[in-house]
């Protein structure tokens, strides 16, 4: 495995006011970007760039002793290990919660749970023919090995946007019970499935989503057969800002 980098706090720029926003959006904007001017001095973790299990991976590792819980991070169609770093700002974002306290430190483990294929057909075949979730125990356990990860299902947290969505309620159906938090962004729901032991299982969309009525459609499922969760719906559709917006918004949850 290769360290990639380690840095003090900087802040990132996104144009989420070129859009209409609620006040409470706008606020946790300031909050999160330009709040932590005060905040110069917080410690990061360092990311490693690892292959775990033959699949290629970005970690950020808290600085510090002892274990920490772990967030399995997923990717959408298209895209890969670098997705959440690179478009997604996260190390930003995890400095500026953690400087405001409002998260606790945890590995953050991002796969390339999609590899990538030449057509839309392919890519999707490639995502959605089980492969990913039938090797994603040996995964974790090796994640689990390598890192300073405690590894307690009571702790341990997936989520995914998009196609990383849909690989984020597949495996934890598969692996119902090592997971405590489950959270999916604009999620693709070609199947109906949910993981009952959770704290939180937590989905959210943009209005004008292309993937809006079938995670409606999913969400209506799970009320029929009355599988709790929690809903949040913002403005916007299939974009890297609303998907900054709702990472911003699922870590604090990852403390209940």
């Amino acid at each position: 495995m290769k360290k990639i980098g380690c840095r003090e706090t900087t802040f990132f720029f996104c144009p989420f006011f070129m859009r209409k926003y609620s006040m409470k959006r706008l606020f946790l904007f300031v909050a999160v970007t330009l709040i932590p001017l005060w905040a110069l001095q917080a410690k990061v973790g360092t990311i490693v760039k690892d292959t775990i299990h033959g699949v290629p991976c970005r970690v950020y590792v808290p600085e510090g002793e002892g274990r920490f819980p772990v967030l399995y991070l997923q990717h959408g169609m298209w895209g890969n290990e670098h997705d959440w770093m690179e478009q997604g700002h996260l190390l930003h974002i995890l400095d500026s919660l953690l400087a405001m306290n409002a998260i606790d430190e945890r590995v953050i483990v991002m796969p390339d749970n999609c590899p990538h294929r030449d057509t839309y057909e392919e890519e999707k075949d490639n995502a959605t023919n089980g492969q990913w979730e039938a090797q994603f125990a040996a995964f974790m356990a090796e994640a689990e090995r390598k890192y300073p990860i405690d590894g307690n299902p009571q702790t341990r947290a997936i989520a995914g946007l998009s196609m990383g969505g849909f690989h984020t309620m597949r495996v934890a159906h598969v692996l119902d019970g090592q997971f405590a938090y489950v959270g999916m962004f604009s999620p693709a729901t070609f199947v109906h499935e949910y993981a009952p032991s959770t704290k939180v299982y937590w989905i959210a969309i943009g209005k004008d989503d292309f993937l809006y009525e079938s995670v409606k459609e999913y969400r209506k499922w799970l009320d029929d057969n009355h599988l709790p969760y929690t809903y949040y719906e913002s403005e916007g559709g299939h974009t890297w800002p609303n998907w900054r917006d709702y990472i911003i918004r699922f870590l604090p949850m990852l403390r209940k």
